[in-house]
Order: structure tokens, then C-alpha cells, then sequence
């Protein structure tokens, strides 16, 4: 792999004091840059929203009409396109496998805007919250779903086999994980498996790893490390591998990514606090 380097971050834009991510197995909040992002394709439930005083953010559903909303509601799997005219952008995913979809909040049973501004308030205030914590070692004090949503999400029933091939890559994302050894793994066929891995989660198998892949980036967005480096961290054969498969995600390169959380608290479960 040919190593790459990153490119300093635009000038301008939000407050770096702002800006910061929240990282664990199941959840993630983030506010900070979106950048110029293309179409992407997240794994988790999505939620955007302006902060206050800042116009509404703009959302393109697959080749639709643009609309406009302070809070715009993203199911998984759906390729969307997202622009804001603030720098600061507040993005909330909440993992598919994580939660039952019929007994989520009413208004994340939605795609597109949604006109909650209960919930805008609460994903605000939690943000300033979060804001006066940062520079603890961690934020292992705080109930993420009570801090969004005021109460805890409810989980989704999963088939115990499944659920261990979950936990697997979950432990694990850049293992190289094929669909045959899961399903050796709990004694289920090859089709069998695959058919249950998606009615259980979802997903597809293979969509399934390729997020989770994916999403392992955001633990190393603030590590020195080269490119080239972080994408054999995270599984990828090569750099081409990894650039493609975070565009497809994110509608983003992944240096662009890099550079524009240089200034970005991270609080990781996993991992501890970095700035």
C-alpha cells in the first residue's frame, strides 16, 4: 500500500471548543464538521440536527427533492445526502442490531423531517452538557439514551446464534470474518444463516460487516497514525479498498475525515478520552 498523507483541515467553521464525539459499541453522537459530503449510506438510525439559531439542514433521499428540517430522521441503509449551512452539525446513530425499530421513539419511525422540537431541545442541551464534561478521562457517568431521549431505548430480540456472530465482529471489526465461518460457527447452513442473519438484524451479512468496518474508522480519527496505517487497522486489504468503502459510507475520503477531527474531543468507550 502506497501511504498517504492527510490534508489540513479549512479554515474558519465551528468552534473547535464545540466539537466533539461520543463513541460506543451501540451509540454515537457527534457534532462537528460535515464537510462537503456526497451521497452516503449509514448502518445505524440517523438523526441530524441544526443547532440553535443555525438555518435548517437540507436532506436528499436517494435521487429525490431536497428538504428542509431542523431535525431529519435517516432509517439504516438508506442512501441520503446531508448539507448545512451552519459549520456545526449534531448527527446521532443509533445501531440497527441495538433496538427494536417498531418500538423506537414515534419520531424516528420516520424518514425525512420530522417536526419534534422536544427532542431538537433535548439533543441541544445535551450537546452543552456534554460540552461542560469534556476534559473528564471518559463519559462512563452519563446514560447515553436517558441523556437523548430520556429513557432507554428499547432492545431488539435477537436469535442467540445471531447474536453471537454480532458480538464477534463487534469485538473484532477488521477480522477477516466470511459469512461461511459465522455460520460453521453456530452449526447453522450457509443459506439458512444468511437468511436468519437478515430477518434478525436487518441487514445483509455482508452490508452488516462493511458498516461495522466502516465505523471502527471513527475510533482512530484522532490517532497520528498514517492513512495507510488506519486502513489496515481497520481491515481493509489496501488503500483503494478503504477509500471506496468509506466514500460509500460516509460520502466523505477518508482523509478528509482525518483532517477535519483534528480538533474533534473524542470520548471513546473503548479506548478513553482524547483531545
Amino acid at each position: 500500500m502506497q501511504r498517504t498523507k492527510t490534508t489540513p483541515p479549512a479554515s474558519g467553521g465551528a468552534q473547535s471548543g464545540e466539537r466533539l464525539m461520543w463513541l460506543t459499541h451501540q451509540r454515537v453522537f457527534y457534532a462537528g464538521l460535515l464537510g462537503a459530503a456526497a451521497e452516503r449510506t449509514m448502518g445505524g438510525h440517523g438523526v441530524y440536527v441544526s443547532p440553535a439559531g443555525a438555518p435548517p439542514n437540507r436532506l436528499r433521499i436517494g435521487g429525490g427533492a431536497w428538504q428542509t428540517g431542523e431535525l431529519l430522521v435517516v432509517p439504516p441503509q438508506v442512501p441520503h445526502r446531508v448539507e448545512s449551512a451552519h459549520p456545526l452539525i449534531f448527527n446521532l446513530l443509533i445501531e440497527s442490531e441495538s433496538v427494536d425499530p417498531a418500538r423506537l421513539p414515534g419520531f424516528m419511525q420516520h424518514c425525512g423531517p420530522v417536526d419534534a422540537p422536544a427532542f431538537v431541545q433535548r439533543m441541544r442541551d445535551a450537546h452543552t452538557h456534554l460540552l461542560a464534561a469534556s476534559g473528564r478521562q471518559s463519559f462512563d457517568g452519563f446514560d447515553f439514551d436517558r441523556l437523548f431521549f430520556g429513557e432507554a431505548l428499547a432492545p431488539r430480540e435477537i436469535d442467540a446464534r445471531i447474536r453471537k456472530v454480532i458480538d464477534a465482529i463487534n469485538a473484532d471489526p477488521a477480522a477477516p470474518t466470511s459469512a461461511e465461518d459465522c455460520a460453521a460457527s453456530v452449526h447453522l447452513s450457509f443459506s439458512r444463516f444468511l437468511h436468519l442473519f437478515k430477518q434478525e438484524t436487518g441487514m445483509a451479512f455482508r452490508a452488516f460487516r462493511a458498516w461495522k468496518r466502516a465505523r471502527s474508522l471513527l475510533r482512530y480519527v484522532r490517532q497520528t497514525s498514517t492513512l495507510t496505517d488506519i486502513a489496515l487497522d481497520t481491515g481493509y486489504p489496501d488503500s483503494t479498498h478503504f477509500s471506496h468503502s468509506i466514500r460509500q459510507v460516509y460520502g466523505l475520503k477518508p482523509s478528509d475525515i482525518v483532517a477535519g477531527s483534528r480538533r474533534l474531543a473524542l470520548h471513546d468507550a473503548a479506548g478513553g478520552y482524547r483531545q
